[in-house]
């Protein structure tokens, strides 16, 4: 007999029908003149392209009556916030996230501090959403409205079918925004953890957000000092990997001494990781990877670590 009752799914389930650890973040949109950016709270915001596409994208989902909605859809753009552990920030978050304030009441008294972000930089003659000053990291986006045919969607009173699947307007009330990740913005101690290797004491504070229950609160966990636990120490046998890697291609090769560096490599993802290292050495004119050519393909912040 189970251990477990079953719980009926209702609206919202992931706060009224389960309890889902999520992000606590404010989305920052172009309010309608334009110029002036409003935030609002949310946590529904997750990876969404994370590898083998042109670009690095997220997923928000909002209410389409909502200003952060009416934002994207105007002048496809935003700003994802994730704010630290601080109960006055996380207040201050509920605050901006109670819906049917205008822009303007919601960023009258805002306490956060607001600037221009990198892309603002980049393009002086144009006009982004600002960034929270306070956040420890910052997604500068813009919406990919091309995906699931949404370019033609616009802000209206009501929404009526048909909807779109995963892009856009997608249900009476609902809205779903593929946001293409243009700039990552670091507070500076974050930035040297990523870069140099990250330690337990390097994470930045970030709460937990748990959402909205019994019509009453908010609730969130603090931030506790990330543990470390390590992957299991299961080595793949070198004439497997030998095997795998002389058929990866027929011009470039692997030295013995750059295989050995990948013997910990699940088996799963061996093909993966080979195809990965012969783009690099066909990119580089190399012919003979070596294990120093290897330390170049698994070093991701090479670039950074010469400035």
């Amino acid at each position: 007999m189970s251990s477990f009752k079953d719980l009926r799914i209702v609206d919202n389930f992931y706060q009224t029908s389960a309890f889902f650890p999520m992000p606590t973040t404010l989305i920052g949109t172009l309010a309608e003149d334009g110029k002036t950016t409003s935030f609002g709270a949310y946590s529904l915001v997750f990876p969404y392209y994370i590898a083998g596409k042109d670009y690095y994208a997220m997923v928000l989902e909002c209410r389409n009556s909502s200003n952060t909605c009416k934002g994207i859809l105007r002048h496809k753009k935003c700003t994802i916030n994730f704010i630290p552990d601080d109960r006055k920030f996380f207040r201050e978050a509920v605050r901006l996230g109670f819906p049917g304030d205008t822009p303007e009441e919601k960023m009258k008294d805002c306490r956060f501090t607001v600037e221009d972000g990198l892309m603002a930089a980049e393009h002086p003659d144009k006009v982004f959403p600002k960034v929270i000053g306070e956040s420890f990291q910052v997604f500068e986006c813009s919406w990919v409205d091309t995906l699931d045919n949404a370019q033609d969607d616009v802000v209206r009173e009501e929404y009526l079918p048909p909807y779109h699947d995963f892009n856009g307007i997608t249900s009476p009330f609902g809205a779903h925004f593929i946001l293409k990740i243009d700039k990552i913005l670091m507070k500076e101690r974050y930035y040297n953890a990523i870069v140099n290797g990250v330690k337990a004491g390097a994470f930045p504070p970030v709460p937990v957000d748990y959402g909205y229950r019994d019509s009453t609160n908010f609730w969130y966990t603090p931030f506790r000092r990330p543990k470390a636990e390590p992957i299991p120490n299961r080595e793949v046998d070198m004439d497997s990997i030998r095997y795998a890697a002389n058929r990866a291609d027929d011009v470039v090769k692997f030295a013995d001494d750059a295989l050995l560096t990948i013997v910990k490599v699940p088996r799963a993802f061996l093909s993966l990781v080979l195809k990965g290292c012969v783009k690099w050495a066909k990119e580089n004119g190399v012919t003979l990877i070596t294990a120093e050519h290897m330390k170049i393909i698994n070093d991701k912040r090479a670039a950074e670590k010469k400035k």
